[in-house]
C-alpha cells in the first residue's frame, strides 16, 4: 500500500536541516526500494525548505511511520509533526 508521509519542520530550524542532510540523504537512499516519491516543501519565496512529502510502499501505517520516524532528520528533532496516509493513486505517470 503507497502512504503519503508528510513532515513539517519546526520554525527556525534551517542550521538543524543543514547539519543533517547528509545523513538524511544517505537515510533515504538505503530505503530507496520502499521511497517512491520524496521532496522538500519550500517556504513563500521559494528559498528555505520547510518540511517534506514522500510517498512510500508499506504494509500498513505503523511501517510507514517506522520509516518516517527512522530518518535522521526526525532523531534530530527537525520535525514539528509527521503523519502517514494512506494513498492511492488516480493520475499521472505511475508511482511504485
Amino acid at each position: 500500500m503507497l502512504f503519503v508521509i508528510r513532515n513539517i519542520d519546526k520554525p527556525d530550524t534551517t542550521a538543524l536541516r543543514a547539519a543533517n542532510r547528509p545523513a538524511h540523504l544517505a537515510y533515504l537512499d538505503e530505503i530507496a526500494p520502499k521511497l517512491k516519491l520524496a521532496g522538500p516543501f519550500l517556504s513563500d519565496d521559494g528559498q528555505d525548505m520547510i518540511g517534506s512529502l514522500w510517498i512510500v510502499e508499506a504494509p500498513d501505517r505503523a511501517a510507514a511511520l517506522r520509516l518516517a520516524t527512522g530518518d535522521p532528520y526526525a532523531k534530530a528533532g527537525l520535525f514539528e509533526s509527521q503523519t502517514a496516509t494512506p494513498w492511492r493513486q488516480a493520475r499521472g505517470p505511475t508511482i511504485g
